[in-house]
């Protein structure tokens, strides 16, 4: 079941593995970091790609800004990590394989009657609330811009 967040929301906990098979839970980055997620539909593919180089490019910015930044798709170790190597992205990418956690951030939409992951960005702050969420993609200025907003 897809649940609809807002800003001002708690950010529903979760703990996944990456394409490494380094675990990621949110819980461990409560009073000490940002996490900025980013839901996409499919690996390698033309606006995943474009985004998540965009991320890439301009990774500096987000650690200057002390900010994690973590990829979730329902895909497997093998196609994340193909993608990273082809892109040499610097993103880790989270396996949300039975979309549940896509489903708790609400980035879950019905494609000819089956639910594929929806192109979302949702920031937590370090407290876990929820102080940004854009579907689509956004351009990372406005990413960068909501972070700020933080301090």
């Amino acid at each position: 079941m897809t649940t609809t967040i807002s800003v001002g929301d708690n950010a529903p906990d979760f703990t996944l593995d990456d394409q490494q098979g380094n675990e990621t839970s949110l819980a461990t980055f409560r009073g000490t970091q940002s996490v900025l997620l980013i839901f996409y539909p499919g690996d390698d593919t033309p606006g995943c790609t474009k985004q998540l180089c965009a991320i890439r490019d301009d990774q500096q910015a987000f650690k200057e800004r002390g900010v994690a930044v973590f990829g979730v798709n329902h895909a497997g170790t093998a196609s994340h990590t193909k993608f990273v190597e082809k892109h040499k992205l610097t993103t880790p990418l989270l396996i949300d394989t039975d979309m549940k956690v896509s489903a708790q951030y609400g980035a879950i939409k019905k494609f000819f009657g089956k639910g594929i992951i929806m192109r979302s960005v949702v920031l937590v702050d370090k407290q876990g609330i929820i102080r940004y969420v854009k579907r689509g993609l956004p351009p990372d200025a406005e990413i960068l811009a909501a972070i700020d907003a933080l301090v």
